[in-house]
């Protein structure tokens, strides 16, 4: 008689074998396990935020809105420095002989000091108007700087120009004919160091940068975004294969 067959027993529902016990090859490195979650994006650990693409354009929109904002506000701000310019500037006093006009002292530095009063009053507004800008926009942003320097800019061409139109005459000649010969007045007022323009943005950024750098707010990572918390981070440093099997 031949002995019965005896049925293979199926893999469904049926356990998997166990491993081998005993000491392993120590050639053959030896993987970790899995985590409770299961496979990278699967579980509760990394995610993938789903893309969104009205969210750049929004944000660039903003952006350049925040900007233009704060360029307009900075730009009128030269007003305020045309008018101290105007009150603060000393004259330059000036002389004709009924020929020509010369200066009353020639050895004056009314000339100078007109220059270095616009470059202490830009001084001013571009760090008042830098601290404004940052108490109102703390988060900063491209737009916000841009803004600020292309304001500052501007301000300091409105200030220049309007110190000079409310300024005595720059028509030296027919103002000299006017007061008559050995008549002293005042000269016009001018900006001779034409790099006076940039003081004012350029101090309105120094003071904007060290402001948002110390007193600046920090971005905090958002939900649905690849980053982990540290001890989820921490844990898969650890898990990760580190060599040959003790």
């Amino acid at each position: 008689m031949t002995a019965p067959l005896t049925p293979e027993p199926s893999n469904s529902g049926s356990p998997q074998p166990a491993p081998p016990e005993g000491p392993q090859d120590p050639t053959v490195p030896q993987l970790p396990p899995l985590p409770a979650g299961g496979p990278a994006g699967s579980g509760d650990g990394a995610t993938l935020a789903p893309y969104q693409p009205g969210r750049d354009r929004d944000s660039v929109a903003t952006a350049l809105r925040n900007g233009l904002v704060v360029a307009v506000l900075v730009a009128v701000c030269g007003i305020i420095l045309g008018l101290f310019w105007l009150w603060l500037s000393p004259r330059v006093p000036m002389v004709s002989d009924g020929q020509a006009v010369y200066l009353k002292d020639t050895e004056g530095e009314e000339a100078i000091g007109g220059d270095g009063t616009f470059v202490v009053i830009a001084l001013i507004l571009g760090a008042l108007t830098a601290a404004a800008v940052f108490w109102r926009h703390r988060r900063g942003g491209v737009g916000v700087v841009f803004g600020l320097a292309v304001g500052g800019a501007v301000a300091s061409v409105i200030g220049w120009r309007l110190g000079v139109w409310l300024g005595p005459t720059t028509d030296i000649i027919a103002h000299a004919k006017q007061v008559g010969p050995k008549v002293v007045f005042d000269g016009p007022l001018k900006l001779r160091a034409k790099v006076a323009i940039v003081v004012w943005p350029a101090a309105a950024m120094l003071v904007y940068s060290a402001l948002t750098y110390t007193f600046g707010v920090r971005e905090e990572p958002r939900p649905g975004t690849w980053a982990k918390e540290a001890g989820g981070a921490e844990g898969a440093e650890g898990s990760a294969p580190g060599g040959r099997a003790q």
